[in-house]
This record gives structure tokens, sequence and C-alpha cells, in this order.
């Protein structure tokens, strides 16, 4: 069993940055983060190999940011410089534990089986 707890959330103004955090309990194969804004189907932004090396980005990110993962203190971090309007929503650190979809690490939805209860992010402009 894994349990995931999001934190680092908040309200920041265009163009500034936030770091979220996520408490990772349980052993994973891949990390997510993914996003779900009012109205709108959950997207996601990135996604790491929990042995470390391999990310994947969201087009809509790239560039801004940044996933990371520190094993030794079994956390997983996004962090997010440049922030746009358009990054505003709840976000969610999801897991998946085992190797199938090809080995790959991707930040599709529907290949994480758990998650976390999601942190809010707001950006002003």
């Amino acid at each position: 069993q894994v349990q995931l707890v999001e934190s680092g959330g908040g309200s920041v103004q265009a163009g500034g940055s936030l770091r979220l955090s996520c408490e990772v309990s349980g052993n994973t194969y891949c990390m997510g983060w993914f996003r779900q804004a009012p109205g709108k189907e959950r997207e996601g932004v990135a996604a790491i190999y929990s042995g470390g090396g391999s990310t994947y980005y969201g087009d809509s990110v790239k560039g801004r940011f940044t996933i990371s993962r520190d094993n030794a203190k079994n956390m997983l971090y996004l962090q997010m410089n440049s922030l746009k309007s358009e990054d505003t929503a709840m976000y969610y650190c999801a897991a998946r534990l085992s190797w199938g979809y090809g080995g790959v690490c991707r930040p599709v939805p529907r290949e994480y089986a758990y998650w976390g209860q999601g942190t809010q992010v707001t950006v002003s402009s």
C-alpha cells in the first residue's frame, strides 16, 4: 500500500515560483504530478522514474517546471517557475507500482493507481 501527502500549494502572482512536495510511503515504480482545474479533465504535468533519472513533462509546463525525487527522504517535488494564471489548479501527486506500459513513466492519469489528496495552487495575473 502506498500513501501520498502533498504540501506546498498556495497563492502567487504570475511570474512567481512555488515548490510542491509529496511525502511518499511505500515502494513505487513511477511518480507523477497531475493537476485539475474546475470544469476540466485531470492533466498530466510531469512524471519521474522512482529509481531516478528519467523524467517526462507535459507540453504546457516544459522549461518551467521541474520534477525531482529524494529517495533518502521519501519525497517527491515539483518546482514551478514562471507561473501563469492558467497554472491555477488542484495539484495531485500519484504513484504507479508496476513496470507496465512499456516501462516508461509518463504523466498519464489512467496509468496511476495511488493518489494524494491534492494541494491548491492559485496564480493571479
